[in-house]
């Protein structure tokens, strides 16, 4: 496809073949973006995931090993984990979107929301352990 990374629409008439990649409402806009740019947002969607994956684990973890009191901060990681996994999707859909437009990336509150959960969380365990 020779038309990938140049800033060309890429149609079927170009290519000769019909482009059946999903979801539409991303890959049926704007052009195709250098594929650096891809690649980098597809990381990036992979590390949210990791992320959810990470704060899944520390609250199991802190839900085996930790003292009663710090029930509370489990439930947080495991809150903030569900969320991260829910926006990773609809996060990399938008990047992508905007690549494709040629716009500037939007913004979200999720890398925000994640590290006050996370802040919360490890205050709510030092009180705990502390008391």
């Amino acid at each position: 496809m020779a038309a990938v990374g140049t800033g060309h629409r890429v149609t079927e008439e170009s290519t000769g073949r019909s482009d059946r990649r999903w979801p539409r409402r991303v890959y049926g806009v704007g052009t195709e973006p250098d594929p650096r740019f891809s690649l980098a947002n597809e990381r990036t969607f992979l590390a949210w995931l990791r992320t959810s994956l990470g704060l899944m684990v520390a609250a199991a973890a802190v839900k085996a090993f930790g003292t009663e009191g710090s029930q509370w901060a489990a439930a947080v990681l495991a809150v903030l984990a569900v969320g991260v996994a829910v926006e990773a999707f609809p996060r990399w859909s938008r990047n992508e979107r905007a690549l494709r437009l040629q716009l500037p990336l939007p913004s979200t509150p999720v890398a925000v929301v994640s590290a006050a959960g996370v802040v919360v969380a490890g205050l709510t365990i030092l009180v705990v352990v502390l008391v």
